[in-house]
């Protein structure tokens, strides 16, 4: 697959921000672009359904080429781990399911997937979101709040993801609230140590340029390895 798989250093960080601005960026740049959260936990119940936020998010970036069925088919209503609430609810929910329906569908020539929670949070029955990473071989975008101790968290979660043999696609630092304190360099702190891709995205807001720089990234990264 061409893509990337956009995980975060914990849950609430931004990812469905960032992979929301990337996938208008690619779409500005021409490519055709997949998106999906194969599953979602948290949904609210509207119309006796339940609804996916990130999900729809991402349809909408991506124009609504794909239904919101095949954006994100499997739906939970506990705010918990995919793993747990799919416990709570009786659903089973396994590794080989979470993959089929990524790759439903083969018309893009991008796929921007989403995982649920920190990258070593459980997603399902058998698997990690490092799990569900691994087995579509994607390089791994990370997203992490700008803020006091992203530096351990972001380390630890490079770390897991070159242990696994993954490629590093890039860190993203979304900045969500304001700095706590002026002197809190973290963007060149983790350059020192893991040199590479680190994007600042400012407010934890879209930003059309900042965007359209980390697409030009993760596609530069992905034509280097073909």
């Amino acid at each position: 697959m061409n893509g990337v798989f956009i995980t975060g250093t914990d849950t609430g960080v931004g990812k469905t921000v960032v992979g929301c601005a990337l996938t208008r960026a690619l779409a500005r740049a021409g490519h055709a672009v997949a998106v999906r959260k194969p599953v979602e936990s948290g949904c609210a119940r509207r119309a006796g359904q339940l609804e996916p936020a990130d999900g729809a998010a991402l349809a909408r970036a991506a124009g609504h080429r794909e239904t919101l069925e095949t954006v994100t088919p499997m739906r939970l209503a506990h705010a918990l781990s995919p793993e747990r609430a799919a416990y709570l609810e009786g659903m089973q929910l396994t590794l080989h399911d979470l993959i089929a329906a990524v790759r439903i569908g083969n018309e893009s020539d991008f796929f921007v997937v989403e995982g649920a929670g920190g990258f070593l949070s459980p997603l399902a029955s058998d698997a990690l979101n490092a799990d569900l990473a691994l087995a579509l071989g994607l390089p791994v975008l990370v997203v992490a709040e700008d803020r006091l101790g992203s530096i351990n968290h972001t380390l630890l979660t490079v770390e897991a993801i070159e242990r696994r043999g993954l490629r590093l696609a890039g860190i993203v630092l979304n900045a969500r609230e304001p700095e706590a304190g002026g002197d809190m360099a973290n963007r060149d702190d983790l350059l020192s140590r893991l040199g590479g891709n680190v994007i600042p995205f400012p407010h934890g807001r879209e930003d059309r340029e900042t965007a359209d720089l980390l697409a030009e990234i993760v596609v530069r990264d992905f034509e280097s390895t073909t």
